[in-house]
């Protein structure tokens, strides 16, 4: 059986991903320190005897002798961990700083000691507040290295240099860079301070959506099944670069909350707070490459997956 080892397998992406590779096969060992990751979300893949979950924190060391699995061998590393939202970059920015940096260093080396492939998550917020839009994979982006945002943007932009520059050695490293674009969907944290797990939150309890800034700054929102689809495919290639992965249909923040409202009807205001300092005003990928390498396009709408988001908040109570 083919193994793979995912860290951040607790959290929103890194559970799908779980799933995903369990359900393709695969032996899975997720491992996940829970600073941002919930049991829950992989509540139901620990009944499965291909998966195993290894409470550890990758930034510091990687416990391979818990690893069960590792004696069948290793046919893959996907290093998904790390704390991904705004409210997360003032409450804990060393350890964002530690795991895309010092994770970095440790998950490749794993993956070189049993020659696998090696995918990183990466981010479009390498991108930082663009001067090019929308935004392709050669654009090197424009990034506040002192700002509040630099803690993940630069880790990330760091991550990526350090696989490439592994990528480039006399034995290369088999690895890809994913750079994921905005993503929404089930197991999202309720106040991780990202746009539609905030908006449908308040929009359910009948609270005032925050809008930050004037809300015409756009985002483009991709279903996590769509996001998956693309990672699995990417890691299954043989492609050895790196993907923006999104979804290019562009709306505003206050679009996005309009919908939520009309979605939810309950009797919710639009309230306005002031703008996140270096936030973009616009984000959008060009999916080009994803297309041309892995037949690879998003095709759950806007309005089904805003749908499937809020009857999961809904189930949970939120």
């Amino acid at each position: 059986m083919k193994h793979v080892v995912i860290t951040g397998g607790s959290g929103f992406i890194g559970s799908h991903l779980c799933e995903r590779f369990l359900n393709e096969g695969y032996a899975v060992t997720a491992l996940d320190n829970f600073i941002t990751g919930r049991r829950q979300n992989v509540a139901d893949l620990t009944r499965n005897p291909h998966f195993q979950l290894v409470e550890c924190d990758v930034s510091e060391s990687i416990p391979i002798q818990q690893i069960r699995f590792l004696e069948d061998g290793l046919s893959g590393v996907l290093h998904f961990a790390c704390p991904a939202s705004p409210v997360d970059f003032k409450r804990i920015p060393f350890e964002i700083l530690a795991v895309d940096s010092a994770g970095t260093a440790k998950t490749v080396k794993l993956a070189k000691e049993y020659d696998c492939r090696y995918l990183l998550a990466s981010t479009s917020e390498i991108y930082g507040d663009p001067l090019v839009h929308p935004q392709d994979e050669s654009y090197f982006g424009n990034v506040n290295t002192l700002g509040p945002r630099a803690c993940y943007d630069e880790a990330k932009r760091f991550a990526e240099t350090y696989v490439s520059s592994a990528m480039r050695e006399d034995a290369p490293l088999n690895a890809a860079i994913v750079r994921i674009f905005n993503t929404y969907g089930p197991r999202m944290r309720p106040d991780d301070g990202r746009i539609i797990p905030e908006f449908m939150s308040e929009a359910l309890k009948g609270g005032v959506l925050p809008i930050c800034g004037d809300g015409t700054q756009t985002r483009s929102f991709c279903y996590v099944s769509d996001l998956i689809e693309g990672i699995f495919r990417l890691f299954e290639s043989e492609h050895r670069t790196v993907v923006n992965l999104g979804n290019p249909d562009e709306r505003s923040v206050k679009e996005i909350a309009e919908i939520i409202l009309r979605m939810t009807g309950n009797r919710s205001d639009l309230g306005h707070v002031p703008p996140r300092q270096d936030d973009p005003r616009r984000r959008c990928p060009v999916i080009a490459r994803a297309q041309t390498l892995l037949g690879w396009q998003p095709t759950v709408s806007l309005d089904e997956g805003l749908k499937a988001t809020l009857a999961y908040f809904q189930s949970e109570g939120t």
